[in-house]
């Protein structure tokens, strides 16, 4: 029988390569020859261990930003997806129960028996490939696949899911509008997609936050239509915002870097009634102080938001494919399957990488 390879979590820090049998494939499912998959910055909480929203299921095979060819595809899952064997194809991170109340009523990304790639079923029984870190990925009767051109670069498509479908979602759910001012915190993967979704919006202004040693991603943040970058560390960033705004203050401002000062800060930086967007994780048991009289007095609202959706990955396949942005630029870093753990010990930063923005693993 046909065997793959996945590097596999096996418990915290414990990633090991095994191999499996390829499953067979019926009539509503399919098969994946994993391409690239990228290194998500949620991936080294989950190989460290951090506590999700349920036990994790080791072993399991991480990776849910995928792109790959149609390997073998039953006859009513190529129908419902428009696909064939030998397309290039993306895959949601979300698979969804279909039962419970969040998938009913199609916010499957929120499905509460976390039914998704990468993170949250278990590699043990067959069909075994659950996650992108592997040669093969499983296509499961609900997993959502879509087919993109052969055209796009490795490297920019999967970047659509999840992160630049993900920006879209975000900033949509925050109801950004033509003209407004957009003040993304944090120049990471997210951040730029940020930047890129709110310009597509409309946003007359956007703005991103930094260090000073993130001048790479501030060129690539200008690149991508960003009219201000400021360096934290050499500007007042408050004072910084209402000189821009004229006092105004954002309209939007959504924090992606998971530190605690980001979203303090968010608060300071929004308008009356403006929208904050919070993304990024903090940390299970990590409480912030907030002056939520503020918050009432001038009647922010704030939104936390999770992942993609069908919603926010078909207008981010468009996106992509009108190369009107060099999403692969955002690719500074490849690694080999065997090299996997190194990857996303790298994206956690506990290897020191120059000009890092973005891994990916090429199996």
């Amino acid at each position: 029988m046909r065997k793959g390879k996945a590097a596999v979590l096996e418990g915290p820090r414990t990633m090991s390569i095994k191999e499996f049998d390829i499953p067979d494939i019926g009539l509503e499912d399919g098969l994946l020859r994993v391409d690239m998959v990228g290194v998500c910055g949620g991936d080294p909480g989950i190989y460290n261990g951090t506590k999700a929203r349920a036990p994790r299921p080791y072993p399991i095979i991480m990776g849910h930003e995928i792109i790959g060819t149609i390997e073998k595809i039953g006859q009513n899952a190529a129908k419902r997806h428009g696909i064939a064997e030998g397309d290039r194809a993306i895959v949601e991170f979300a698979i969804g129960c279909g039962n419970c109340y969040p998938c009913i009523i199609g916010k499957y990304n929120l499905c509460e028996k976390f039914y998704s790639y990468g993170s949250m079923i278990s590699c043990k029984e067959i069909p075994h490939f659950w996650g992108g870190y592997s040669e093969y990925l499983y296509i499961a009767p609900r997993s959502k696949v879509h087919k993109v051109s052969r055209e796009l670069p490795l490297e920019a498509g999967v970047l659509i899911t999840a992160v630049l479908s993900n920006a879209i979602r975000w900033l949509k759910m925050g109801g950004i509008s033509i003209g407004d001012t957009v003040v993304i915190e944090g120049p990471g993967q997210q951040g730029l997609a940020g930047v890129i979704a709110a310009h597509e919006a409309g946003a007359s202004c956007v703005v991103i936050t930094g260090r000073s040693h993130h001048e790479s991603r501030f060129k690539l943040a200008r690149e991508y239509g960003a009219q201000y970058c400021i360096d934290v560390e050499k500007e007042d960033l408050l004072e910084a915002i209402r000189e821009i705004t004229r006092g105004k203050m954002a309209d939007v401002v959504m924090d992606t870097t998971g530190n605690p000062e980001g979203a303090i800060n968010a608060l300071n930086l929004v308008k009356m009634n403006g929208v904050i967007i919070l993304p990024g994780l903090y940390g299970a048991k990590t409480e912030i102080p907030l002056l939520l009289d503020k918050l009432v007095f001038n009647e922010i609202k704030i939104l936390g938001v999770f992942s993609h959706d069908i919603s926010s990955v078909i207008p981010g396949i468009a996106l992509a494919e009108s190369r009107k942005y060099a999403l692969e630029k955002m690719v500074t870093h490849k690694f080999s399957l065997q090299e996997a753990e190194k990857a996303v010990q790298m994206m956690g930063r506990e290897i020191k990488a120059e000009n890092l923005i973005k891994a990916v693993i090429i199996p």
